[in-house]
This record gives structure tokens, sequence and C-alpha cells, in this order.
């Protein structure tokens, strides 16, 4: 379950103890990643700040597409960008050095997003049987081939093919059921 989620929604709900939950489990975390961007502690607590003050004055609605955190740390990513876009006005930077800036940003949100679904991954694999869960964690997080797993979990090569079909059904749909999709898992492929 999604904590961070839950006490946003409470806040919708009028309950003001679900924002001050929200900033007191996320506000250090998100002060990090924005000091990624600024490379100025203090100038990413203000970012911080800014970003559950747009929570808390626009309420953003929450979409359970990605985690609260991803949602979250990309309204600071927003914040930070935005900061980074008037402050250039300040700071002269060609061109060249704005879109490497821009380019190591999109890295960094894609790297975010992948490492959010790789949990999500985890936690579902935890909730489909056994058997499954094993052959598929060998498969896509240990990077071995169907004849590697045959040999760890001692089962012929089409065993493992059914089993990795089975296991990427059973994944998708306990991903679906937590509405969540994750491109890499299809019962296809």
């Amino acid at each position: 379950m999604d904590y961070g989620a839950s006490s946003y929604r409470r806040f919708l709900d009028g309950d003001d103890n679900g924002i001050v939950e929200v900033i007191r489990d996320y506000k250090d975390g998100l002060i990090l990643f924005l000091n990624r961007y600024v490379n100025n502690i203090h100038t990413a607590e203000e970012l911080a700040e800014e970003t559950f003050f747009r929570l808390v004055t626009k309420k953003p609605c929450f979409t359970a597409r990605y985690s609260f955190k991803t949602w979250l740390y990309t309204i600071g990513r927003n914040t930070a960008l935005n900061h980074l876009k008037h402050a250039r006005k300040t700071v002269d930077l060609d061109d060249e050095a704005w879109q490497q800036l821009r380019s190591e940003e999109e890295d960094l949100e894609r790297s975010h997003i992948r490492e959010e679904q790789r949990i999500q991954v985890h936690r579902a694999l935890a909730r489909i049987p056994a058997q499954y869960g094993s052959v598929l964690y060998l498969k896509f997080f240990e990077d071995l081939t169907n004849e590697q797993i045959g040999a760890v979990l001692h089962k012929s090569k089409r065993q493992v093919e059914n089993l990795l079909y089975q296991g990427k059904k059973a994944l998708k749909a306990q991903l679906e059921q937590e509405g969540f999709y994750y491109e890499d898992v299809s019962a296809d492929g």
C-alpha cells in the first residue's frame, strides 16, 4: 500500500494531518533529490517547501499510474526546472550546456521511474505463486537464460518456458490489480 497516497487522499478529504504525514515522510528524500538539480541544499529546501505548498494550495489530483513518491518527485522536479529556467536568465548558460543539463535531468527522471517500477514489480512478485516469482526474478532481474534458469530450478527448458509464460500472465494480472502497468511484462514476449 502506498501510504503517501492514502495520507494525501485524507488531506484532500479535509484531514490536515494527512499533509503533515506526507511532508514528514517525503521531505528529506525530496530535498536530496532536488539538490541534485540545483546543487545547493538551501535552495533544494526552498524548492521542497514550494512543492508542498503547491500540494496544499492547488491540490492536484493524484492518479495511481505511478507510485505517490514518483508523482510527488515529478512535481518537485518541475518546480526545480522552473527555478532553473528563471535562474538561467541570471546565469549565462550557453544552449549546449543547457541542453546537456536538460538531457541529464531527463535521464535521471527515467532512471527514477524505472526504479519505482522495479520496486512495484518486486512487491507484485511476492504476491504471485512462488514458482512463478522465482522464474521471473531469475529471468528479468538476474538476466539468466532459460537454460540457466532450468539448471537453477532443476526444470527442463520447456518447463521454464511454460513457467515464464504463466508467470508473466500472473504478474501482469497482479500489477493491473494494483493499478500499475509495467511495459516489460507481457504474456506474449
